[in-house]
C-alpha cells in the first residue's frame, strides 16, 4: 500500500497580518468616531471630510512610524543579544554548554542523551549561537526589510480603514444623513474585518467579528453623544 505524504500547513505571515490588524483596527474606529462626533455638532459634510482626511494623514504617519520604530527596536535588540552570546560562547563556553544541557532537561532529555548534540554545537560556534538565541532567549532573527515593510503595511491599512467611514460624506451633503449611511457601512466593515481577523489569528471568527463591531460602534457612539452634548 503506497504511503501518503504528510504535508503540514502552517500560517507563516503572522507579522504581516498583525500589522494589517493594527492599521485597519485603528483606521476603521478612529476616523469613524471622529466623523460621528463632528456629525453630532455639524451638518456640513465638507468640514467633516477635511477633518477626516487630516486625521487619516496624521494617523497613518503616526501609526506607520510607530510600527517602524517597534520593528527597528526589535532588530537592534536581536543584534545586541547576538553579540553578547557570541562573546559568551568564546569566553565562557563551559557555562554556555551547561545552559544547553539545562534547556534539554526541560524537555525531559538527560545530560547523557544531549551530549552528542552539545558536542556538535561546540564544533560550530555560529550554529551554537543560533541555538542559544532561539531556545535560551526566544529571539528570532529579524528580516532586514521588516521595519520598512511594517511601517508601510500599517500606514496603508490605516488609510484603507479610514476611508470606509468617510466615504458616505463624500457623496452625501448632509452630515446627519451621511452619518446614518456611515454607521451601516462601517459596522458591516468592522464585522467582516473582525471575522477575517478571527480566522487568521485562531480565535472564533463570529465572536471576533461581533466584538470588533461592538467596540467600534461604542467608540463612535460615545464621540457622537459627547459632541451632541457639548454643542
Amino acid at each position: 500500500m503506497p504511503s501518503v505524504e504528510h504535508v503540514e500547513h502552517h500560517f507563516t505571515a503572522g507579522e504581516t497580518v498583525r500589522d494589517i490588524v493594527i492599521g485597519m483596527a485603528d483606521g476603521l474606529t478612529v476616523p469613524f468616531a471622529l466623523a460621528a462626533g463632528l456629525s453630532g455638532a455639524l451638518d456640513s459634510s465638507g468640514i467633516i471630510i477635511t477633518a477626516g482626511f487630516a486625521e487619516i494623514a496624521a494617523g497613518s504617519i503616526a501609526m506607520g512610524l510607530g510600527g517602524y520604530l517597534a520593528a527597528r527596536s526589535d532588530a537592534d535588540h536581536y543584534i545586541s543579544e547576538r553579540k553578547r552570546e557570541q562573546r559568551e560562547v568564546q569566553l565562557i563556553p563551559d557555562v554556555e554548554m551547561k545552559e544547553i544541557t539545562e534547556i534539554f532537561e526541560q524537555y525531559g532529555i538527560s545530560e547523557d542523551e544531549s551530549s552528542r548534540v552539545t558536542d556538535a554545537l561546540r564544533r560550530n560556534p555560529e550554529k551554537w549561537v543560533d541555538f542559544m538565541m532561539k531556545f535560551e532567549l526566544g529571539l528570532e532573527e529579524i528580516e532586514p526589510k521588516r521595519a520598512r515593510n511594517s511601517a508601510l503595511t500599517i500606514a496603508i491599512s490605516y488609510i484603507v480603514g479610514g476611508l470606509i467611514p468617510l466615504s458616505p460624506y463624500i457623496f452625501i451633503t448632509s452630515a446627519h444623513t451621511a452619518l446614518q449611511v456611515s454607521v451601516v457601512v462601517t459596522l458591516f466593515a468592522l464585522l467582516i474585518f473582525g471575522y477575517v481577523k478571527g480566522r487568521y489569528t485562531g480565535t472564533h471568527p463570529i465572536s471576533s467579528g461581533i466584538k470588533t463591531m461592538v467596540i467600534g460602534g461604542l467608540a463612535a457612539g460615545a464621540a457622537f453623544l459627547i459632541a451632541k452634548w457639548i454643542a
